[in-house]
């Protein structure tokens, strides 16, 4: 695994020991950002279900602002942290240790938004359509807001989903990624 473009491009990532963890490969994390970019002009991003941090530190060397990687697993966080001390930018990223329900809660409190959310959750535990509606009532995404959603290719998510504009959807062999715009106004207008 390896960092693609941007700045930090051509630098090698770790992936998470043992079977807990599937990591996205080059091949499909080049199809997101030339699907959803492929370069960003700043913003936020949070990486739900974050693995090895590889979706998230490619956001960043593309150009994104700041990136919270969120993973339960002790063996994920040790290793995301070596792979994010790779980029010599650390203080672009906020790496937690929890599980997702208590993140988002946390995020809540804080009153944070998203202008780019990659939820890859374990593809037995997927609850994709609620996580979204969660966020939008939460009111934890910008406007516009870049959802990629990263599945088994046998799960179809919807196209209509209230609040979510379904931009597209694309296989891999087993993997296949789903891309929503979030079409919430500011709370500004």
């Amino acid at each position: 695994m390896r960092i693609i473009s941007g700045e930090f491009g051509g630098r090698r990532l770790k992936a998470v020991p043992g079977q807990a963890t599937r990591p996205t490969t080059d091949k499909v994390k080049e199809a997101i950002f030339n699907m959803i970019g492929p370069y960003f002009d700043g913003g936020h991003g949070l990486d739900l279900f974050a693995g090895s941090g590889g979706l998230g530190i490619e956001a960043i060397s593309r150009g994104l602002d700041s990136m919270i990687l969120v993973d339960r697993q002790y063996a994920a966080i040790k290793v995301i942290k070596e792979n994010v001390a790779t980029t010599k930018a650390v203080d672009r990223f906020q790496i937690i240790k929890a599980q997702a329900e208590r993140a988002i809660q946390q995020f809540v409190a804080t009153g944070q938004q998203f202008d780019l959310v990659l939820l890859d959750p374990p593809y037995r535990a997927q609850q994709i359509a609620a996580e979204l509606t969660t966020f939008a009532e939460q009111k934890l995404l910008a406007p516009a807001a870049t959802i990629v959603c990263e599945t088994s290719s046998d799960t179809v998510l919807p196209e209509d989903l209230a609040g979510f504009t379904h931009l597209r959807r694309q296989t891999y062999g087993t993997t296949a990624i789903t891309i929503y715009q979030y079409g919430g106004t500011s709370s500004d207008s």
